[in-house]
């Protein structure tokens, strides 16, 4: 890779003609790559009976999803019957596993839920485990729920059907449609922790949705994956994966059904999920029609293929850990492979022949190791700088759209999408072009593998499965740099093949954290993307060598296309009726003092939600999502709506101090969820029962206990608390409902405004403060 431009003559070819030919290609196999992720065409009704048909699974959504069933509402009830007809119909055994769930106990907080969880069997013809088909059956408050999660439901009572067309699987086979997955986990808590079919453990496929479109992605598994991934790869037809998604979500906050099986240590498994079209996640959006019968398709292929695998593999070892994760990525329709063994192997092989490269560039007369030093240095500005433009444009789409502001993704983000990554090529060809006169363009095009080699092994250490994405195109630069300097004749070649192994390593994980995480935290899609324009850089030397002045004239009409697409993008995403702006509201009133507030979790709320709101504060009441913290809030009128009953069943002394029962009760119609805030003063709440459900015990030992009970039965939640050394004793109780119509002073939002997918979106909180001594 020549500082200075090579004579014309043995091993340069004249003229542009196959620079651009190369380009062409790569930028073919570019498209290929983003193309090889997109899911199966939807197969009709009249597929074959053994076959998974998206139009068969449709028909389930349409019945599921007719309406918003929250857990513990009569509408999930009508889907629980729906479920259980249907497995039936089918020959499986199944029936309704009724329970109390308890989840996410900390820092004195606990979520508890009455849950319905509906379970089918079929049996297995030589068992040697128990594999088993979960989904969640219940919706969020504010949608009907056709993708999250009707569509891992259809996706299962499909591929149910499909297996009992075929010769009987091996092992058994559970089905379990939870309860209140949306709520605290609570169904899946539960049937880990007492169902009898829970009690030998074994392998768990999850299928989740957290959008309407887009492949499903295979992105999160149990720990020593190894086995299981060698599974999938061989067994879905269509694979979707990368082990980096393992790592960054095992990194995050967030939960799925999975997770109870996870933690209880004695599951193994996959969780999968498609999750593009964000914008209607959990909003009244998700809706059939709205739903991308591909996905469908695809998400029901992938259950039907891995049932199959796993019916009738030796379940024995695969239901426990394997020695280790693996690496594995998509590459073109497949999934590559390897064990975790291989990653630091590799992530040191990267970063001696990168420095092999170094040498050999100096000894060459090419580039001093001075200069190289110099441009590695310098290469940290686009690492920075694109990912931070990338970011800084969706704020500026913001504050051209506030309604942007709520929002993980807009509507439709395809323009913005193409603006973010064009952005980041812009910004390091810019780099490139205005740097390679003074510093050479075999410096910095190496300079940005040293950074790449290093990442490498950081991610080795800190994130096993995500150390490929800087490990082999470091590799690969590395190795086709050594060559074209070694070998000159080799330099188109050297570059196909080394840009080929930066786009398919690379690009396709752009192509799925871009909707994985939203234009709203866009640095991260676009930091990935950075490390991929900064792997191809080796191939701009090695193909425009001369090319410095018209590479930074290639930086106007890269900012001109950004632009462009921006522009574009604008015109094409609007709001309104079917593309609405998201809006957030809550209705808390403390019935003790009669005061009631408006409050909203928006961070800069959009113009509707302003009418409510004047001000940012804390509020002093517990509420459930919006208490505890700063948010928006305004003064509204009180509305005759009466807290939760409170009857003390018993309060005597108890060895570990004092014992009192207490049956908390909603007064209001429809009622979805309870929150109990024991208050023991200076005395310590040593224990606590909730209908027959032990509190568990790292929410124990404060002088507060705080249990938000979800999809309370009819006649109320009775509970037992035990306080050492207990002072007063106070119990704040607050009930929520949804649905802000009919409260005084409320406006229904204009057509191009609705509910944001929230948890708290048009809840209403009453309270009351009840002394217990």
């Amino acid at each position: 890779m020549p500082a200075t431009p090579m004579p014309r003559g043995r091993g340069r070819l004249p003229g542009l003609a196959v620079p651009l030919l190369v380009t062409a290609l790569l930028l073919g196999l570019i498209a290929w790559t983003v193309v090889a992720l997109q899911p199966p065409q939807p197969k009709p009704a009249s597929a074959p009976a053994g076959e998974f048909s998206a139009a068969r699974a449709f028909e389930h959504v349409q019945q599921i999803a007719v309406r918003t069933h929250v857990a513990g509402s009569a509408a999930d009830a009508d889907v629980v019957d729906y479920l259980v007809s249907t497995l039936s119909s089918y020959g499986l055994d199944t029936r309704v596993q009724t329970s109390v769930g308890s989840y996410a106990a900390l820092h004195g907080t606990t979520e508890m839920a009455s849950v319905r969880n509906v379970v089918g069997v079929l049996p297995g013809t030589d068992p040697t485990g128990r594999l088993f088909l979960v989904a969640h059956h219940d919706s969020v408050e504010t949608g009907p729920g056709a993708s999250d999660d009707g569509a891992g439901v259809s996706s299962l009572l499909e591929t149910v059907r499909a297996l009992t067309q075929g010769p009987r699987l091996k092992n058994d086979v559970v089905v379990v449609f939870t309860d209140a997955e949306e709520a605290c986990l609570c169904g899946a808590e539960a049937f880990v922790h007492s169902h009898p079919l829970a009690n030998r453990g074994g392998v768990v496929l999850n299928f989740e949705a957290r959008g309407t479109s887009g492949p499903p992605i295979m992105f999160e598994t149990s720990l020593g994956n190894a086995d299981l991934t060698e599974v999938y790869a061989d067994a879905v037809p269509d694979p979707v994966a990368t082990s980096f998604a393992v790592e960054v979500y095992r990194a995050l906050p967030n939960d799925t059904d999975f997770t109870p099986f996870r933690e209880s240590g004695e599951f193994t498994g996959l969780n999968t999920a498609f999750i593009d079209g964000a914008a209607a996640y959990h909003a009244p959006q998700d809706t059939p029609d709205r739903q991308d019968q591909a996905s469908l398709q695809g998400e029901g292929e992938n259950a039907l293929a891995l049932a199959q695998a796993f019916g009738d593999r030796d379940l024995t070892a695969l239901s426990t850990a394997s020695g280790g994760d693996a690496t594995y990525f998509p590459v073109l329709g497949r999934l590559v492979r390897y064990p975790g063994s291989w990653v630091w192997p590799l992530a040191i092989a990267a970063i001696v022949l990168v420095l092999g490269l170094v040498v050999v560039l100096a000894r060459r007369g090419i580039s001093s190791i001075g200069r190289t030093a110099a441009a590695t240095g310098l290469a940290v500005l686009p690492l920075a700088a694109a990912p931070f433009a990338a970011q800084e444009l969706w704020s500026l789409l913001v504050l051209i759209r506030p309604g942007y502001a709520s929002m993980l993704d807009p509507w439709r983000p395809g323009w913005y999408r193409v603006a973010a990554v064009a952005v980041v090529l812009t910004v390091v060809l810019l780099w490139y072009a205005l740097l390679r006169r003074r510093i050479g363009g075999a410096a910095l095009a190496t300079g940005g593998l040293v950074w790449l080699a290093v990442l490498g092994a950081v991610l080795a250490a800190l994130a096993p499965g995500g150390s490929y994405l800087a490990a082999i195109p470091a590799l690969a630069g590395a190795l086709t740099g050594l060559l074209a300097v070694l070998v000159p004749a080799t330099r188109p070649v050297a570059a196909l093949l080394g840009g080929a192994v930066a786009v398919v390593v690379l690009a396709p994980t752009v192509a799925l954290f871009l909707p994985a995480l939203g234009l709203s935290a866009v640095a991260a899609p676009a930091f990935v993307a950075t490390l991929c324009a900064v792997a191809l850089l080796p191939a701009v030397e090695l193909l425009f060598d001369d090319g410095g002045p018209r590479l930074a004239a290639a930086a106007v009409p890269g900012v001109a296309f950004v632009v462009a697409c921006a522009v574009i993008g604008l015109q094409v995403d609007r709001f309104d009726a079917r593309h609405p702006i998201p809006s957030q509201l809550v209705y808390a009133l403390d019935t003790d003092t009669g005061e009631a507030r408006w409050a909203t979790t928006e961070a800069d709320p959009v113009a509707y939600t302003k009418q409510y709101v004047d001000e940012k504060k804390q509020l002093d009441e517990p509420y459930p999502y919006i208490g505890g913290k700063d948010v928006w809030t305004g003064q509204a009128q009180a509305a005759s709506l009466v807290a939760p009953a409170v009857q003390t069943l018993s309060d005597r002394p108890s060895q570990d101090g004092r014992e009192i029962t207490v049956r908390v009760t909603p007064q209001r119609q429809g009622a979805r969820l309870l929150v109990l805030q024991l208050d023991a003063g200076a005395g310590t709440v040593v224990a606590a029962r909730a209908e027959g459900r032990d509190v568990e015990k790292n929410a124990l030992g404060g002088h507060t206990l705080w249990i938000t009970y979800h999809a309370p039965p009819a006649d109320g939640v009775e509970i037992t608390y035990t306080v050492k050394d207990p002072g007063s004793v106070e119990l704040w109780v607050c009930d929520g409902s949804d649905g802000l119509d009919g409260l005084p002073g409320f406006v229904p939002r204009p057509d191009d405004v609705s509910a944001a997918g929230s948890h708290s979106s048009d809840l209403v909180l009453v309270a009351k403060t009840v002394p217990l001594s």
